[in-house]
């Protein structure tokens, strides 16, 4: 997994959501798995899960129906619902709106979404917010099946410490672009000596 680091509103998310065709680029072209975000915004959607920091769910729909809406929208197996739910420990509040529901829990259906995705390319903003400790196990747990899998995951983070045994790289960026830390830089504590060029081309990206 790839992390990019950097202070607010250098553009790591403004990155993920050109990526995942939400946004369009000023200048450039962006290629996941060869298609071009632009251009073929259907099969890079087909390939992107991306998990935002703001849940988008449904509030007046059960968790259940809002997976099975998901499904029905973008063609996910309505059939391994139930699976989801449990496996993400939601399903006691599957018939209940989601409006009722804590951050953390949100965040679980969101991730019970990923799971009936099944993305080789995960898009991960913040994804350990409201997390608690089990739920943070659940993110990494997806995570590495995925890797094993052959996808990849590029996140969004402020706290490395979640990320621990999943991480396997950082990038910083500033003012929207790839910083490389200088010597400078780095007796001054201004970045992770653990930063490089953006090395995106493993999860697909280009």
């Amino acid at each position: 997994m790839v992390g990019l680091l950097g202070h607010n509103g250098c553009g790591k998310s403004t990155f993920l959501r050109i990526v995942a065709t939400l946004l369009k680029a000023s200048a450039g072209d962006c290629f996941v798995y060869g298609a071009n975000v632009k251009s073929d915004g259907d099969v890079v959607r087909h390939h992107v899960g991306f998990f935002s920091h703001v849940p988008g769910l449904y509030d007046d729909l059960s968790a259940r129906e809002n997976l099975a809406f998901a499904a029905t929208m973008l063609g996910f197996p309505e059939a391994d619902i139930d699976a989801a739910l449990e496996r993400v420990g939601l399903t006691h509040v599957a018939h209940e709106r989601v409006r009722g529901f804590s951050a953390g829990m949100q965040r679980r259906l969101s991730l019970a979404r990923l799971i009936l995705q099944r993305p080789r390319l995960l898009l991960l903003d913040e994804p350990y917010n409201n997390l608690d400790v089990a739920g943070i196990a659940l993110m990494n747990g997806f995570i590495r099946e995925l890797n094993a899998a052959g996808g990849a995951a590029v996140v969004v983070l402020h706290d490395l410490v979640p990320a621990q045994g999943v991480l396997d790289r950082t990038v910083t960026i500033r003012d929207g672009r790839v910083h490389t830390p200088t010597a400078a830089d780095l007796r001054h504590g201004g970045d992770s000596p653990q930063a490089i060029t953006l090395p995106v081309g493993a999860a697909g990206i280009s």
